[in-house]
């Protein structure tokens, strides 16, 4: 049988992350208000928690982005499919990543989508030319290494 699975990203701002991350990968924020409010209704957690973002509460130390078309837990907010979590960690990410993503554009729209990354808050780090394909390296704004096909 499968594994239902979510890649974690520890990180120092979620919600900087999930906004370049949305844009990056054409996904959508999740939007986990009924359940934050669901939860203050109970008391089960307190203001400390929470922010606003685009006037709906959202938590301060996580939040993720979505598969447009995968489903969604309707009293949650959160994806049941294709789902990225940036988690908030103290201390900061040290070495390089031992996972990444690799966004496969194709050669012909690469130049155009490192620059509009660019644009987002990402940098390029290293552009690789090989025989087998070339790529481009590049860090989102906290620094996490992606690939660029």
């Amino acid at each position: 049988m499968a594994v239902h699975w979510k890649l974690v990203v520890d990180c120092a701002d979620p919600l900087r992350l999930t906004a370049f991350w949305a844009e990056a990968l054409g996904y959508e924020v999740e939007d986990n208000s009924v359940l934050i409010e669901r939860l203050l209704g109970m008391g089960a957690i307190g203001d400390e928690l929470l922010t606003v973002v685009d006037g709906r509460k959202a938590w301060t130390h996580a939040a993720a982005v979505r598969h447009p078309e995968d489903p969604v837990d309707a009293s949650t907010g959160i994806g049941l499919g294709r789902r990225i979590l940036f988690q908030t960690v103290p201390e900061p990410r040290q070495g390089k990543n031992r996972l990444h993503m690799d966004l496969h554009v194709g050669p012909e729209q690469r130049e155009a989508e490192v620059k509009r990354l660019e644009r987002l808050g990402a940098r390029v780090l290293q552009v690789v030319d090989e025989p087998a394909g070339s790529h481009v390296t590049m860090a989102d704004p906290e620094g996490n290494e992606f690939c660029v096909q």
